[in-house]
């Protein structure tokens, strides 16, 4: 085997294959435009970290569990003039996450509520923040369970160690009161520690019928508004845009 082929094989015993890939290329480019050695490592290797973090990025984007992935590029504002889009874009640089803040998305089915609460998923995991998104159904099926195996304080725990948690779709279905003191629980144990991005179709000052408690609810409000940023979205429905 000559030396070419043997690093070539070499790259990808180390799992390099982007630099095995491109090799043949800096190699053409070295003979051709007279590069020093030293900048040929240099670009070969910035090549490969920008694509091992691409790789990363998408690892993150993947666990986070998005239902699909979503972008501030491809969010309509202008179908939206309730929201104030340079309020909304600052969130982009996730300050809030530095603060401890959390984000509350409140409107209509369709309007865009989730778009945004996972475009801001995706930010912070381009930017290394552990994130899950997670609907509020299947959060409270989980927690439920957790509970009757006698296991909610590792549950809790696990979720509570999420840099940003997002909970999708508060109030499209009841929540018991049983339920309600699990998510009260949660949220306790992430308050002034990480933050939480909700979306919701319920007013907050319906929480109280919501969760089946005014006492349970304004706990969890009082946890939930202490550091919060709330959107509210008064438009149409995207989803009946071109009806």
């Amino acid at each position: 085997m000559s030396d070419y082929q043997t690093l070539l094989s070499n790259f990808e015993a180390l799992g390099l294959n982007n630099m095995r890939e491109y090799y043949p290329v800096l190699l053409d480019k070295v003979h051709t435009e007279d590069m020093s050695l030293t900048s040929a490592f240099l670009e070969i290797t910035d090549k490969e970290m920008k694509f091992q973090k691409e790789k990363k990025m998408e690892r993150a984007i993947h666990r986070a569990r998005f239902p699909k992935v979503k972008t501030f590029d491809t969010f309509d504002f202008d179908f939206q003039p309730s929201l104030n889009r340079t309020a909304v874009l600052e969130l982009k640089h996730l300050g809030f996450m530095e603060s401890k803040e959390n984000i509350v998305f409140i409107g209509s089915p369709g309007v865009g509520k989730t778009h945004l609460a996972i475009a801001l998923g995706v930010e912070a995991c381009r930017q290394e923040k552990r994130t899950l998104f997670i609907n509020c159904h299947e959060l409270l099926i989980r927690l439920r369970a957790a509970y009757e195996k006698g296991t909610i304080e590792r549950v809790l725990r696990r979720y509570a160690r999420y840099e940003l948690l997002i909970i999708d779709e508060i109030g499209y279905l009841p929540i018991q009161k049983h339920e309600a003191d699990l998510i009260f629980q949660l949220l306790n144990m992430r308050y002034e520690t990480h933050s939480t991005i909700f979306t919701t179709n319920i007013a907050l000052s319906g929480w109280g019928e919501l969760f089946k408690s005014p006492e349970t609810a304004a706990a969890i409000l009082d946890r939930m508004v202490h550091h919060v940023k709330i959107f509210k979205i008064k438009g149409k429905s995207y989803r009946m845009k071109h009806t």
